[in-house]
């Protein structure tokens, strides 16, 4: 139990948030009104998203600097579960800017940006499944997400900033923060930062568990393949 209380931390904080984001007073913003709550789900998807992409891109350089499979293999899935998340953030906030902006995808920087971004790991996945020798597609998969992650960041964090953007916080907008003089936003989705990332981290190892079980009964495989002694041996105790 002392190896996942994290795991039940996961869940109690969720569960919170679902709760309190959609029963709690929120302040009434010209605009935004009940949408607002909105922010307890959008925003934590894409910050639990930009951390896991993070992590993948260390995993990615501790692969080649010391060149284990398992670190491979944890990079990729840590890109998968991003991905998963960035999916999710792009429906939370289509369907805010529908409600808020009139539009599913309105022309902005940020959504642009993301969009960007998105299909730069999207290349990531098809460049790994292009390739067949097992070492070649880690290291230059590795090098792409390391790359992939140098040019994210810029396109959904700075450079919105510098240029007119509907966003909050960005293009000269204010944020949420000057607005919410009662704390009632900051009590629910500072939780929602760490609940949603701490279960991206725990869908991650659920995949590396299942890609390390299916990895041991590929070799096992192999093995009564190449033994077919063992094999007949293995079916006449069956037998």
């Amino acid at each position: 139990m002392r190896k996942h209380w994290w795991k039940a931390l996961t869940v109690l904080i969720l569960l919170y948030v679902f709760w309190a984001g959609l029963i709690n007073p929120v302040p009434r913003l010209p605009l935004l009104h009940e949408a607002i709550r909105n922010t307890f789900f959008h925003p934590p998807l894409w910050i639990a998203m930009v951390i896991l992409l993070f992590a993948s891109a260390c995993f990615a350089i501790r692969y080649l600097r010391k060149g284990r499979p398992d670190d491979d293999l944890i990079s990729v899935e840590l890109a998968n579960t991003a991905l998963l998340f960035g999916v999710l953030g792009c429906l939370t906030g289509s369907a805010w800017a529908y409600f808020t902006w009139g539009a599913l995808w309105p022309n902005d920087p940020k959504t642009n940006g993301v969009s960007v971004g998105m299909l730069i790991y999207l290349a990531y996945f098809v460049l790994r499944g292009s390739m067949n020798d097992a070492m070649s597609k880690a290291r230059i998969s590795a090098i792409y997400n390391i790359f992939a992650f140098s040019v994210f960041i810029p396109l959904i964090i700075i450079l919105p900033r510098l240029t007119d953007s509907l966003h909050p916080g960005n293009g000269g907008n204010p944020g949420f923060n000057q607005y919410d003089a009662d704390s009632s936003i900051k009590m629910i989705i500072r939780p929602a930062f760490v609940g949603f990332t701490l279960l991206g981290f725990w869908i991650t190892q659920l995949r590396v568990r299942i890609r390390r079980l299916e990895a041991h009964f590929d070799e096992q495989d192999d093995a009564d393949v190449n033994n077919p002694v063992k094999e007949v041996y293995a079916t006449k105790d069956l037998t």
